[in-house]
Formats: structure tokens, C-alpha cells, sequence
């Protein structure tokens, strides 16, 4: 199967659909198939990937904010591309010009409209969250509902990253088609990387003795991630007893986010880790996952921590909060300091050693980008199938 993802979020610099996508052209690889990208670039070009795969970058505007990423208008160019790798599939998550130039393309391709965020939530619900409650700003939304189910007629099938993003289009009133949990890749995290000397050296940074406690933030520095609403949370607890925040991530909110935790005893911003082997001991080493966001639909970095047996503080929104069970998470009120403090109390104020047997059960059962893979093409492997044989009835 020949699958073509038209990506305006595959950055040349790196970020998390790039590290989604690479590793899914490499497992699809291994399995048969082949996956392309066409990406907006700096320049038109293409790349082969040494695993299996190709990129074909589009020469495209950049956003104004940052330069990384690139805007589609023209589709031409994309619709070229398309007519000449004949794809079997193509799959869209932008709702914007993509959207529509995929739709309106007149292949033999399956269309698929793949959701991977939530921009109700992300955006407009943030932004108005001072002057609305959810309901309110969902009805004020209706208009994008609206103008997704008229692009979304174009498309052979909706499909979303995971159960809770299905639910919010399902309560809007669209059609989710399936469901497909995303993984991760399994070869990467482990418990058995927990490092207690690496654990004693980090808590160091954060100016704190080994008797600390260890919180991991992991995630870009962007309003969406709420950060602020976790630095407070960390210090609310700290009033209480002995811990610590490690931030590793960068981006728009960087500078404010420095000057806010300038003062901060034990709160430190480190930028990403992208040696993934490092990350990963990081990870296995901290004693919890914090996240802030409610409006991520799939909580990818909370999958990596369990897989790691990292104990979860997650909001009661929201992707991560699909993730957390009983037995190994403490959730709190999305948006609420006050309440993500008790959470991270309640956390430490837990027998260890139920815990970490908690976790580590959860750990075994996480599942993997290949497993992800596979059910994925076996999904649309059924939609072909099924649109072969009404045609043939026709």
C-alpha cells in the first residue's frame, strides 16, 4: 500500500508530527508499505529516507511567528504530485487549504481526513475561557463544525487520534469514522532505565537534596500547555514539602515563562532533549509526569512516561487524562493551580512501592506505534476493499 500524508505540520526543523511520521515511514517500511510525505519547504525538494520513505517538500510561505512551519495556498504543485506517485491512500489533518485541496483532488485514492488536534479547544476555548463557560463556546463554534462537514463530505472516511478527540466531533454533531489510538515506540522507553545517581544529579539542579521529589514537564512553551498553571501548582506544593520541576521543551512562551520562574527555587527550564536514549533516561529517572494541557486530544508524552513507569499528574481533561488510571495517576481540575497542587500532594503522600507496582504494570501494556501501524493499515485496507467492491456492484 502506497499511503501519501500532505502534512503542513512536518517541520524541517524537527517537532513531534516530524518524529510521528519518520518512525511510522520506517515501520511501515519493514511491513511492505510506503509512506510519503509532501510537506511544505523552504525550497521545492526532495528527500529520500534511508528506512523506507521519501519527503517531497513544496516551496510554501512560512508563518510569521515562526519559520519552521509553512503554510499551503497554492495546490497545484500538490495535486501534481499526487496525479504523478498515484497513491492508494492520502491522508490530511490540516482543516485548512489542505483540507480542501485533497478533497477536491480527483484520484483514484482512498481520502482520508485524519484529526489530530482539537482547534475549538486549543484555541477558542483558551482565548475566550475568561468571558464564556465550554458550552457557550462550543455554540459560538458551531460555524467551524459547520465548515469542517463541508470539506469532510469530500472524504472517504474521518478518522481521529484517539477516543477523546472522537467524542468532542461526535458531540458537535460530525461523523467519526474510527478511532486509532496512536503508540509509541516501545524500544525507546523502559523502567529498567531509571537511573538513581542521573535522579540525585537532577534533583541537584533543581537545588534540592535526594530526599526530593522529581517532576518532569515535557512539551513546547506555548499558552495551550498551560505551564503557568504547573509552575504555580509546583509551588503551591513546595510550600508543603520538598520538590521540583524539570521543563524541558522551547518555543513562543519561552521568555515569559524564564521570567516567571527567574525567582523559583526549584523550578528549571532546560530546552528538549532530542537524543532519545538521554530522554529516555531522564524520563525513567524523574518520580512523576506533570501536564498542564486540556485541550491535546492524545497524550503521547503521558504514554511515554508510563512506558518509562512514571507515575502521572495530569488534568481531568483532555488526552492525558484518557491515559491516567487510578492505580498509577493523581488528576485535578483542568486550569486549576490550587488543585493540581493537592494532586501532586496526594502523589508523594502514596506507598511507594504500590505505586511504582501500579506503573509498572501499565507499563507492559502500552501500546506501540507498529501495533498502531498495523491496525491502521488493516482499517484502510477494509475501506478500499469495501469501495472496490461497490464499485464493482455499480
Amino acid at each position: 500500500m502506497r499511503i501519501v500524508d500532505v502534512n503542513e505540520y512536518y517541520s524541517p526543523t524537527g517537532g513531534g508530527v516530524r518524529t510521528y511520521l519518520d518512525r511510522k515511514m520506517g515501520i511501515l517500511a519493514d511491513l511492505g508499505h510506503e509512506l510519503i510525505v509532501i510537506a511544505p519547504g523552504f525550497e521545492d525538494a526532495v528527500e529520500d529516507r534511508p528506512g523506507g520513505g521519501r519527503i517531497y517538500w513544496v516551496k510554501a510561505p512560512r508563518l510569521p511567528f515562526d519559520r519552521s512551519y509553512g503554510l499551503y495556498w497554492d495546490g497545484a504543485p500538490i495535486t501534481r504530485l499526487l496525479d504523478t506517485i498515484d497513491p492508494d491512500v492520502v491522508e490530511v489533518s490540516s482543516p485548512w487549504r489542505p483540507a480542501w485541496i485533497v478533497g477536491d483532488w480527483q484520484g483514484r485514492a482512498l481520502k482520508i481526513f485524519f484529526a489530530h488536534n482539537d482547534n475549538v479547544s486549543a484555541y477558542a476555548g483558551r482565548w475566550l475561557e475568561d468571558v464564556a463557560d465550554t458550552a457557550t463556546v462550543e455554540r459560538w463554534c458551531g460555524w467551524y463544525t459547520r465548515y469542517m462537514g463541508r470539506f469532510l463530505a469530500k472524504f472517504d472516511a474521518f478518522v481521529t487520534n484517539g477516543a477523546d478527540l472522537a467524542r468532542r466531533h461526535a458531540r458537535r454533531g460530525l461523523t467519526v469514522d474510527a478511532a486509532m489510538p496512536l503508540g509509541i515506540d516501545r524500544g525507546d522507553f523502559s523502567p529498567d532505565l531509571r537511573d538513581e545517581a542521573l535522579r540525585t544529579a537532577l534533583l541537584a539542579q533543581c537545588d534540592l537534596p535526594p530526599e526530593g521529589k522529581l517532576l518532569l514537564g515535557v512539551g513546547r512553551h506555548h499558552p495551550e500547555k498551560r505551564w503557568p498553571t504547573i509552575i504555580d501548582a509546583v509551588e503551591r506544593a513546595g510550600e508543603r514539602m520538598p520538590v521540583g520541576l524539570m521543563l524541558l521543551g522551547y518555543g513562543v512562551d519561552h521568555q515569559k515563562l524564564a521570567k516567571r520562574v527567574a525567582d523559583s527555587p526549584h523550578i528549571r527550564l532546560f530546552r528538549p532533549v532530542y537524543d532519545r536514549a538521554r530522554f529516555a533516561r531522564i524520563m525513567a529517572s524523574a518520580d512523576a509526569l506533570i501536564h498542564g494541557s486540556d485541550a491535546e486530544p492524545f497524550g503521547l508524552v503521558a504514554l511515554e512516561a508510563v512506558a518509562s513507569g512514571l507515575p502521572l499528574i495530569v488534568p481531568d481533561q483532555g488526552g492525558a487524562f484518557e491515559i491516567a488510571e487510578p492505580q498509577f495517576a493523581e488528576t485535578y481540575a483542568a486550569r486549576d493551580a490550587a488543585s493540581a497542587a493537592a494532586a501532586i500532594q496526594r502523589m508523594f503522600a502514596r506507598e511507594p512501592a504500590i505505586l511504582r507496582a501500579g506503573v509498572l504494570t501499565a507499563a507492559g501494556k502500552v501500546l506501540s506505534d507498529r501495533d498502531h501501524a498495523i491496525a491502521l493499515v488493516d482499517y484502510y485496507r477494509g475501506l478500499i476493499d469495501g469501495k472496490a467492491g461497490v464499485a464493482a456492484v455499480a
